[in-house]
């Protein structure tokens, strides 16, 4: 009988499609409640076989205590939350999905691009509460976004997506990413930008497609914004601890740029009276650039699959740590 625990899930979580995969002989799957920390992740896996995580924190004494526990399956691209090196020191593979939601995210930091340089929300407000004639005032300091600069900070698949999309605007692209070639930046039409600097002087706007470790921890700071045009925005969809909230915060507020799109935060979900939310020029949305009901139904298809086939001996499609393969636990 191979165990499987779910942390990142309510007990009365119906998981319909996970269940129905793993509804074999010889596989049992259990919901043990949201895990927050560490020791209650411990205490839920402590006798599994695999794990599935939301955005649990897995650490060096989770794998240390759980002897039996083959991998843990993270649902999405992140793998913040996962101790890689612990895992693999302890033969534990860690599973993702780096194909998920590529498109839909990239649509999501255009929606939020759009909606930013054209106003949409400030005039569907004024239009609600003052009139159509209140809309004036946002009238001015709209760029065109044809022959416009988007720039991308990273370019890895979500980027990339968002550059077809942008180039059918006719926009002109830069990026700064020291681990891609010339070849791939050529491949979609994007220019390189040499520093972070040169990169936010140059756009008129910015998206943020950083995968959260400690290099890049709060590498978005009040520097990199006030290199920006003050006309320009800056829009996020990958991690909020990429950017020094606060330096963002105090940017807008001096006006050192015109605003932001943001759906990922350093502490989620924000209060209520997070300085965001008194923004006007600023855009918010609660962490959902991956979502449609498809694509999540087909990622907890494949969760579940992928559980199946580590039961069952195997190893998945993607592993985000393979120097761990020759020595996994079996």
């Amino acid at each position: 009988m191979r165990t499987i625990v779910h942390t990142g899930a309510t007990p009365d979580a119906p998981l319909t499609i996970e269940r129905s995969v793993l509804a074999v002989p010889g596989i049992q799957l259990q919901v043990r409640g949201r895990c927050r920390t560490p020791e209650e992740v411990l205490a839920a896996v402590k006798d599994a076989d695999i794990a599935l995580c939301s955005g649990e924190p897995y650490t060096e004494a989770v794998f240390a205590g759980a002897p039996q526990l083959l991998a843990v399956i993270r649902y999405g691209i992140g793998v913040d939350t996962i101790d890689l090196e612990a895992a693999t020191r302890h033969g534990v593979m860690a599973v993702n999905f780096p194909d998920f939601c590529i498109r839909e995210v990239a649509n999501h930091a255009l929606a939020l691009l759009l909606t930013c340089a054209r106003r949409v929300l400030q005039h569907d407000r004024a239009i609600r509460t003052e009139g159509w004639a209140a809309t004036r005032r946002y009238r001015s300091q709209v760029g065109t976004i044809h022959d416009e600069t988007l720039g991308l900070i990273a370019f890895g698949h979500i980027a990339q997506a968002l550059a077809v999309r942008a180039k059918a605007m006719e926009m002109r692209l830069l990026a700064y990413d020291p681990y891609v070639t010339d070849d791939l930046l050529a491949q979609y039409g994007v220019e390189r930008a040499n520093s972070l600097t040169e990169l936010a002087a140059a756009s008129d706007y910015v998206s943020c497609h950083l995968p959260l470790g400690p290099k890049t921890r709060g590498m978005i700071d009040r520097s990199f914004f006030q290199a920006m045009k003050p006309s320009a925005y800056f829009i996020n969809t990958s991690r909020g601890a990429v950017v020094a909230e606060g330096d963002l915060v105090a940017a807008l507020q001096a006006g050192e740029m015109a605003g932001a799109g943001l759906d990922v935060f350093e502490s989620e979900p924000i209060e209520p009276d997070h300085p965001f939310c008194a923004m006007d020029n600023v855009v918010l949305t609660p962490h959902c650039a991956s979502f449609a009901d498809r694509t999540f139904d087909a990622l907890y298809r494949r969760v579940g699959e992928a559980a199946l086939a580590i039961a069952h001996g195997g190893v998945p499609a993607f592993v985000a740590n393979p120097e761990v393969l020759p020595h996994r636990r079996r």
